[in-house]
């Protein structure tokens, strides 16, 4: 349980980055119209991700930790995984453990009552799996497919739950009450690489995720800027509640999430 835990855990830079493009990309697709990434920025001005963070003195120094464990540990390790990999084969690396993502988002779809996101989940891996070699080459997307990442966070967030106050937790990085409590419920309960792969093969898996994905994430550092404690929160923040609602706006990003209309995808 510990190694599974550090799976998603040791990424923690990885998921700040991308959740920060994620949403500036989601900001840029708005055409001047008001955008998710508009209202966030509006209440980090006012306050608001101050009283989303109440334990922020606490927070700063777990922060810090893990930060350290990132530049002494896993970021060198990530630098050579990256300096010997040719792009092809970090690029299918990272293919086949998203695919086998798309098993949890089948299941977290199901749970939030969105059946054309569960159809493409489960579209998106058989196109993966039969047509990309197991998962290593994307093909789904070519077939306008896109992933549509859900967690069980998401799922409480969806039916209601708030988010409850920003958590920066040892290793695992960036969280709120809700998103904890979902993770746990992902790599315990829920179908995912647990499942796919028998140990001790599941336990090789995790430790090249964590390295593939952590050396993914080095070309975008470059994008923090300022305070790196408050850059990590806000971006955090902002994606989480970008996801939970969909992509929709939502007037308080920081609250619980509401329970949106699914997105159609055209033409599927």
């Amino acid at each position: 349980m510990t190694l599974r835990i550090t799976n998603n855990a040791a990424i923690f830079k990885f998921a700040i980055l991308l959740l920060c493009l994620s949403s500036v990309a989601a900001s840029a697709q708005g055409n001047g119209e008001t955008t998710q990434s508009d209202i966030v920025e509006a209440d980090i001005r006012s306050g608001a991700a101050s009283e989303a963070d109440p334990y922020e003195n606490w927070n700063r120094k777990v922060y810090d930790f893990n930060v350290f464990i990132d530049d002494w540990f896993l970021k060198p390790v990530a630098q050579g995984y990256r300096a010997v990999m040719p792009s092809v084969a970090d690029r299918a690396v990272t293919n086949f453990f998203n695919n086998i993502g798309e098993i949890g988002n089948f299941a977290n779809s199901i749970f939030q009552l969105k059946g054309e996101a569960a159809v493409v989940a489960v579209g998106r891996f058989t196109y993966n799996t039969v047509f990309g070699l197991g998962g290593l080459f994307d093909v789904a997307t070519v077939f306008e497919l896109p992933e549509r990442p859900e967690d069980f966070g998401q799922t409480l967030g969806y039916w209601g739950m708030g988010s409850g106050p920003y958590l920066m937790l040892p290793l695992m990085g960036p969280s709120t009450g809700r998103d904890f409590t979902g993770f746990v419920v992902d790599v315990t309960a829920l179908p995912g690489l647990s499942t796919a792969v028998d140990e001790p093969d599941y336990y090789y898996l995790v430790g090249v995720q964590v390295v593939d994905r952590r050396a993914d994430l080095i070309p975008a550092e470059r994008f923090i800027s300022g305070d790196p404690y408050t850059f990590v929160r806000n971006a955090y923040l902002q994606r989480r509640a970008y996801l939970i609602n969909d992509g929709q706006p939502s007037s308080d990003p920081f609250a619980s999430g509401e329970n949106n209309e699914d997105l159609m995808l055209e033409d599927f």
